[in-house]
């Protein structure tokens, strides 16, 4: 019990320890995922605000949650494949388990689909508002007036400078500085260089004044400008910035025509520079970028739609996977109680109450099933008791029932009906039947059993209506039964005499005990004929000498005395009393030999050499029947007494010759006496029969065949089967006698005697 106590102890610490690393994991799971979906989140809410960072982490965050969801992925198929070979198998609990991991998945996957597609549309309806078209004119109108006031202002620079220009040609070249200070003011310009047509600086006023190299126009923008006339451009505005220094500016570059008609006077350029507002500048640069923002954006409104769509898919995907890998696990820890409960109470219905595991939890259901191991373990203990009890109730059936298989009296149960419920082996011993095979049956129906079986019913009968008027709580009854004498049944008839009781148990059934007391009987009825013989032995002795004696001493005194007819007549009357007298002293003398028959000396010997050394004197010159052998080589030596035994086989060959010679029915062929010899191993005893074929024995004479005076022969006392049945029970032999019979007819008559083989000499 201890051993059972410890493996239940040991099991519930390794189911404990098992349910402590599964909620460790979970929790570490959890985390993981709580997590990534936090960092989902910030990326998300960063997205508009932030999008090189988003980008530049996508990927990188795409790629951890793809391997988590096949994780999950992978944890969900190895689950749910655990669950259908559960299922397959028909595991009791797999149902109760599937329907709550379903439960669970469902109340966690619709909501989470649900948001998915309200999200998703918002999401794609909201990317979509972004991109109106009102919005994309209205930039498109800013950059327009921005390029328009541009441009105007590049043109009316390029007029101006023009007129100045006509201006400084009707001058001459040394008053071109003092005049260009004027124009400097008028136009609002902040430099104005005067260059020659090979690019030599001539004159500068303004900022440039005092730079050690100005700005020089490129010798393309000195050829446009004299084809064109004028040249006019905008520079610095893409190097400013809304916040920073102003550099943008308007530059105009026109030809000043020579004053002199000569034809090889140089072409002069003056450079007119104008820095341009800053205001205007700063919302030019704030429009258009706006509208180049504006631009990338609606170029890539796909991409940054996929880029939404795909975190709140990637976010659905954890949640769903992670909701229903949650609900396995949840629906396995709400369930494994209840399967523990289930499975144990399953086990006790079938039997088995070998200690059952508990869990260490704090709730109700851990609870419930300590409680339970507790409740199987007292089982067990009231189990072990009523065991340990049965155990010597099977001892004391076992020590009774051996009583009974080696009590020398019978013992049969009946059932109220009459019919045997059990007996024991001495009742087939003595009625020479094996009555298990006859369990369920009447007595009474069984062969040969009728009158006792029908005798007890009676006693019983009586002995329930004596209960009602409280006469007697048992019966005493002797019976006689007449054994078969069928040879395949029973080979050997006799008288078999038992002493029966009957009582009823408490359950109602019938208790019926008998003992054999045929050997006792005839011991009995020996004894008493032993004093019959030796008393008539005594009584008729004693006169029969002087009767011999008076009758020849008659016939001596009256020889010669009396006439030759009355001499002839006392001649015979005297020869006929000593004939007489004669054979009663022989009679008288079979009585003595069989009252005073000596004690038995056993003594080992040779039964087959015995039986050849007697049947010398039955040769065919001497026999009346012929004597045929047939013994078994390999009997061993017997204990018996050498003279007694060749009494016993001289009485029995005789009878058998007798019974052969008073046969009445003829044959055809002569008849013959058998004397055999049989060792039977399994009971270590050799058997001697001799076998006639005679006309059998009747039956009143074969129930009394070893009672002295029972005879059917004319001559005879009858003690040849008594002094027979005296040695054997000397010699602690069984005999048995009966007739033989074939087809239904008797044939014979067989005597037998069961002789002990002789102890074996111990190995030196």
């Amino acid at each position: 019990m201890s051993v059972a106590n410890n493996e239940a102890a040991g099991g519930a610490q390794k189911v404990n320890h098992t349910s402590r690393s599964m909620r460790r994991a979970i929790a570490i799971g959890s985390a993981v995922m709580v997590l990534i979906g936090l960092t989902l989140l910030f990326l998300l809410t960063q997205a508009t605000n932030n999008r090189e960072l988003y980008e530049s982490n996508y990927q990188t965050l795409f790629i951890i949650n793809v391997v988590v969801a096949s994780l999950l992925a992978a944890a969900i198929a190895w689950v749910g494949f655990r669950l259908f070979t559960r299922l397959r198998q028909g595991r009791f609990g797999s149902r109760l388990l599937l329907k709550l991991a379903t439960i669970f998945a469902l109340v966690g996957v619709m909501p989470g689909l649900l948001i998915y597609v309200v999200s998703y549309q918002f999401v794609s309806r909201s990317i979509e508002t972004w991109f109106d078209v009102q919005v994309e004119g209205a930039l498109e109108a800013g950059l327009g007036l921005g390029r328009v006031t541009l441009e105007t202002l590049t043109v009316d620079l390029a007029g101006k400078s023009k007129a100045a220009a006509g201006l400084l040609s009707e001058n001459s070249e040394s008053a071109s500085g003092m005049l260009a200070e004027r124009l400097l003011d008028q136009l609002g310009a902040t430099d104005i260089t005067i260059w020659s047509g090979s690019g030599t600086l001539l004159a500068s006023v303004g900022q440039s004044k005092f730079q050690l190299s100005p700005d020089k126009p490129t010798n393309s923008q000195f050829r446009s400008a004299r084809q064109q006339r004028s040249l006019a451009w905008v520079e610095g505005l893409d190097e400013s910035t809304p916040d920073g220094p102003n550099t943008a500016r308007i530059k105009a570059l026109v030809p000043i025509a020579n004053p002199g008609l000569g034809l090889v006077s140089e072409i002069r350029y003056m450079l007119v520079t104008k820095a341009l507002p800053t205001s205007l500048v700063s919302n030019a640069l704030a429009v258009e970028r706006a509208n180049r923002e504006y631009q990338e954006r609606a170029l890539g409104r796909e991409g940054l739609k996929r880029m939404y769509i795909g975190t709140l898919t990637l976010s659905l995907f954890l949640a769903v996977f992670g909701a229903v890998l949650l609900a396995v696990v949840l629906g396995n820890q709400i369930a494994r109680p209840l399967l523990l409960l289930t499975e144990g109470v399953g086990q006790v219905a079938a039997g088995d109450l070998t200690p059952k595991l508990a869990l260490q939890g704090r709730d109700e259901l851990g609870g419930l099933t300590r409680a339970f191991a507790s409740m199987t373990q007292q089982l067990l203990e009231a189990r072990y008791a009523v065991e340990a009890s049965m155990s010597q109730v099977d001892a004391a059936r076992a020590h009774l029932q051996t009583i009974l298989d080696n009590l020398t009296s019978g013992v049969i149960v009946l059932d109220p009906a009459g019919r045997i419920v059990s007996s024991n082996p001495g009742a087939s011993r003595i009625l020479k039947t094996d009555l298990r095979t006859h369990e369920g049956h009447a007595l009474s129906e069984i062969p040969g059993l009728e009158l006792f079986g029908d005798g007890a019913k009676k006693q019983f009968d009586a002995l329930v209506e004596g209960h009602q008027e409280q006469v007697a709580d048992h019966w005493q009854q002797p019976f006689e039964l007449a054994q078969s004498s069928d040879p395949v049944a029973s080979p050997f008839a006799g008288i078999l005499t038992l002493v029966a009781r009957g009582a009823e148990l408490p359950s109602h059934h019938q208790l019926l005990v008998f003992d054999d007391i045929s050997e006792i009987v005839s011991a009995q009825r020996a004894q008493a004929w032993g004093e019959v013989a030796r008393r008539l032995a005594h009584e008729i002795k004693n006169p029969l000498t002087p009767i011999q004696l008076s009758a020849e001493r008659l016939e001596m005194k009256l020889t010669g005395k009396v006439a030759p007819p009355e001499q002839a007549i006392l001649t015979k009357s005297v020869k006929t009393i000593v004939d007489q007298v004669d054979s009663m002293k022989r009679l008288v003398n079979e009585f003595r030999d069989y009252a005073r028959l000596p004690a038995a000396e056993l003594k080992p010997l040779q039964l087959n050499q015995l039986v050849q050394d007697v049947l010398h004197l039955y040769d065919l010159e001497n026999a009346k029947v012929p004597v045929v052998m047939d013994l078994d080589p390999l009997c061993p030596q017997v204990m018996g007494d050498a003279e007694q035994l060749r009494q016993v086989i001289h009485n029995l060959l005789q009878n058998a010759q007798d019974a052969c010679l008073s046969a009445n029915e003829p044959r055809e062929l002569a008849r013959t006496v058998t004397i055999r010899t049989q060792w039977q191993a399994a009971n270590r005893r050799v058997r001697l029969s001799i076998r006639d074929q005679g006309d059998g024995f009747a039956d009143n004479i074969l129930k009394r065949a070893f009672e002295p005076y029972v005879t059917t022969k004319s001559r005879g006392t009858g003690l040849g089967l008594a002094v027979v049945k005296k040695i054997s029970d000397e010699h602690g032999s069984r005999i048995d006698v009966g007739n033989i019979q074939k087809d239904g007819v008797v044939v014979g008559a067989q005597v037998s005697l069961s002789l002990a083989a002789a102890p074996e000499p111990a190995a030196s």
